[in-house]
């Protein structure tokens, strides 16, 4: 391991770096830095460590969901010890604007949370962080086209409320579209062009996504504009697709060339990931043959096509994944076969609560920046920066089609 003092902060390296002047003695500061190559645009710009293997290009990959995939570095006593602690941070010396990373903190205390379109999942969405997120939130600011709607939704909001302890729940307040991005938690679940129930629509988010991406390409800008700190997160759907192109137009100058001035990858999560876990648990509950799920399973990729839920990490089934796979990623149709627009319980599972899971520091399923592309896994934020999942070894046939889901995104966006 190669040690540097940079601005300050301690700085390890797996390989020398030129122009960071002599090695020293690594400073006595709670928290490292790993200086980590990658791809400028395509690479994580920050990221937890969690195993010398991630120290490499490798970070930015899906072998990072992986410790059997990584590769073996050998790392000091110190690096090992900072690792196992918890207080590593990678961050992509190949991004321009890398060393800012350097300075960041995570802040303290509750979290504003301003949310943009309330419609149907909108105002579920709000009624789940209204109940449940006082331990967190500080207050909620909503914003609509129609002025009528989010009158309505201030006015229910206000008159919920405990006897006698008015301070438990979030206050609600509207907002106009210029305060969007004095918050802590951007949540965008606008969308247009939703299929009625009954058309012959077979993949209904992607039928979506060109409608709802030059809405989120507006909103990217926005927080550019407003050089916006906090977290970008994607509900609307195709959750993934959506949340990359959020990252990507928020970093494109006037004409439209890449300039890395925008959001990093990091502050864009999809929340899409939660409602298909919990789809994959209802009908494990409803099965003995399926219900290895509950204790031992997991899902990965895309909330839709791509998506694969594993019965067992322990004792995988290919058979039985795949079967459990089938019902989850058909759920939505069979709401819509009932004649319902399904919507309730991605507002709940995907949104309210796996937002509050996040805002908590608590694992949660989402979507992250890995591979190029934004991947659902059980992930985290530390003060360290995201933490993904690291399992002993993955399954092959798992493995492959976490890949296949990779790849499957970067046909799209």
């Amino acid at each position: 391991m190669h040690y540097y003092n940079f601005n300050g902060a301690a700085l390890v390296s797996a390989q020398p770096l030129e122009g960071f002047g002599p090695e020293v003695e690594p400073a006595g500061s709670w928290r490292m830095f790993a200086a980590v190559p990658g791809d400028p645009v395509l690479g994580r710009a920050s990221f937890k460590v969690t195993h010398p293997g991630q120290l490499t290009q490798a970070g930015h990959g899906l072998e990072t969901l992986d410790a059997s995939r990584l590769p073996q570095v050998q790392a000091d006593e110190r690096i090992a010890r900072a690792i196992e602690d918890g207080r590593v941070t990678a961050v992509n010396i190949s991004r321009p604007g890398w060393e800012k990373l350097i300075r960041w903190s995570p802040s303290t205390g509750k979290k504003r949370v301003n949310i943009v379109a309330i419609g149907d999942v909108g105002s579920t969405l709000l009624t789940g962080l209204k109940l449940l997120g006082g331990d967190v939130i500080s207050s909620i600011g909503i914003c609509d086209l129609s002025d009528q709607i989010t009158a309505r939704w201030e006015f229910e909001m206000g008159q919920i409320n405990l006897p006698w302890d008015y301070n438990v729940f979030p206050e609600v307040e509207v907002i106009p579209p210029e305060r969007l991005f004095d918050c802590d938690l951007f949540v965008f679940v606008a969308s247009k062009g939703i299929p009625p129930v009954g058309s012959q629509v077979k993949d209904v988010r992607m039928a979506q996504f060109e409608a709802n991406a030059g809405i989120v390409k507006h909103y990217a800008k926005m927080a550019r504009e407003k050089q916006f700190g906090g977290l970008w997160c994607a509900v609307s759907d195709p959750v993934d697709p959506l949340a990359k192109t959020a990252y990507l137009e928020s970093n494109k100058d006037e004409n439209g060339v890449w300039d890395g001035q925008g959001l990093l990858p990091e502050q864009v999560q999809g929340f899409g990931l939660g409602v298909m876990n919990a789809r994959a648990a209802y009908f494990a509950r409803r099965d003995p043959r399926l219900a290895s799920f509950l204790t031992e399973g997991r899902s990965y990729g895309p909330h839709g096509t791509g998506l694969f839920i594993a019965n067992s990490i322990q004792n995988y089934d290919e058979e039985i994944s795949q079967e459990l796979t089938q019902l989850t990623v058909t759920a939505n149709l069979k709401m819509r076969e009932i004649g319902f627009k399904p919507y309730v319980a991605p507002a709940l599972s995907s949104g309210a609560l796996s937002l509050l899971l996040t805002l908590r520091g608590e694992w949660h399923c989402g979507s992250v920046f890995l591979d190029g592309v934004y991947m659902g896994v059980k992930n985290r934020c530390t003060p360290a920066g995201v933490e993904t999942e690291l399992l002993p070894r993955i399954p092959d046939p798992l493995f492959g089609h976490i890949r296949e889901a990779a790849e499957h995104l970067k046909t799209i966006l």
